[in-house]
């Protein structure tokens, strides 16, 4: 005799309603919320990127492929005729050789200044409030003021730069004709403005480095100096390579400081264009030339050269920051050891001098 089992009637009521047969408006309403809500929030980020960012980045690629001009609009189709004229001109890279000249001259001393003035200011120092207050306050300064007044301080024939270098003898320096002192002294703008700036970040990361480390280390005998080359700097390595990405694209995309450096130049970027930068040149052929496309192609050329950079930094920085890891890890671990054994009174001290020989061997798989 065989008998069968059937499925309760309840099973299928439930069956439906948690496929949303039986669920009331509300319900729906709330199951909806629950699925689209966080795709509605988040909405507003990229519709606003994509109208400021994404739209105006295809729209410069479109202008860049063809004959565009100032006053009567679009042109014939050229393709990258433009690119392949610009690739062509000495002047765009001359342009390039200018930026990048006068990036290696600010980027590096001014990575070494925010390191010194974070170091300093990471100090129990009296008053820091204001200290770092006044760090910042040239970032403040709007470019253009900064341009300005460095330009009449840079004046090749009553700049204060030079009245003081007759004082103690030394012939006066042409800043705004020479094409080196054209670039130190449009570096020394950016240097100014964004060297505080660049401190209150990493010293925003000096602040995050645990205090047990620095005093671990201490105790076993590391000065100011050794700790923070061997714990500080290893420790803020991120932070530092966010500085580095951001001076490099900020280097590269300098228009106001060398367009106002001499004003009184009909030719922008001086008289020989010796500190013409690539967005300055990129400037002079869109309205002084009145080509848009050639501009435009500029723009792109530009563009791609930072992401270049910017992929080769990220590269570096993770290989070095991936072996500095490993050497951090171990030179913490041999401080903690070293203050583990000198507090315990059963520790021979034969053991603690063979302690730091010993930490340097890689250990056997």
């Amino acid at each position: 005799m065989t008998s069968t089992v059937t499925q309760p009637a309840k099973s299928g009521a439930l069956e439906r309603r948690n496929r949303g047969a039986d669920l009331t408006f509300r319900q729906k309403l709330g199951r909806w919320d629950v699925k689209f809500s966080p795709y509605v929030y988040v909405a507003p980020f990229f519709i606003l990127f994509g109208l400021v960012g994404v739209f105006p980045l295809v729209y410069t690629f479109v202008v860049s492929l063809n004959n565009w001009n100032l006053l009567t609009g679009p042109g014939k189709w050229v393709g990258f005729d433009n690119y392949a004229a610009e690739l062509a001109d000495p002047l765009f890279w001359n342009s390039i050789f200018n930026t990048f000249s006068i990036f290696l001259i600010s980027a590096i001393p001014q990575l070494i200044g925010a390191l010194i003035i974070a170091a300093v200011l990471d100090q129990n120092l009296r008053a820091k409030t204001f200290w770092r207050l006044g760090v910042l306050l040239p970032y403040v300064v709007t470019p253009v003021a900064v341009a300005l007044i460095f330009s009449s301080v840079f004046s090749e024939k009553y700049g204060l730069v030079n009245n003081i270098l007759q004082t103690i003898g030394i012939d006066p320096i042409m800043w705004k004709t020479e094409l080196f002192p054209s670039h130190l002294a449009i570096a020394s703008m950016i240097n100014w403005r964004w060297t505080g700036y660049n401190a209150l970040i990493l010293l925003a990361a000096m602040q995050a480095v645990p205090k047990d480390v620095h005093e671990a280390a201490a105790i076993d005998g590391a000065n100011a100096v050794q700790r923070f080359f061997s714990i500080t700097i290893p420790s803020i390595r991120p932070t530092v390579i966010f500085v580095i990405i951001t001076s490099t694209i900020g280097s590269l995309q300098i228009f106001t400081e060398p367009k106002l450096f001499n004003a009184s130049s009909s030719v922008p970027g001086g008289p020989f264009r010796q500190y013409q930068t690539t967005v300055l040149y990129m400037w002079d052929v869109a309205f002084n030339r009145e080509n848009f496309g050639k501009s435009a192609a500029i723009a792109w050329i530009l563009f791609i050269i930072i992401v270049l950079i910017g992929l080769i930094n990220f590269f570096l920085s993770s290989r070095i920051a991936t072996s500095d890891s490993r050497k951090s890890q171990r030179r913490t671990a041999r401080v903690f050891a070293r203050a583990r054994l000198a507090s315990s009174p059963d520790a021979p001290s034969s053991t603690i001098a063979r302690l730091p020989a010993e930490s340097h061997q890689e250990p056997r798989s």
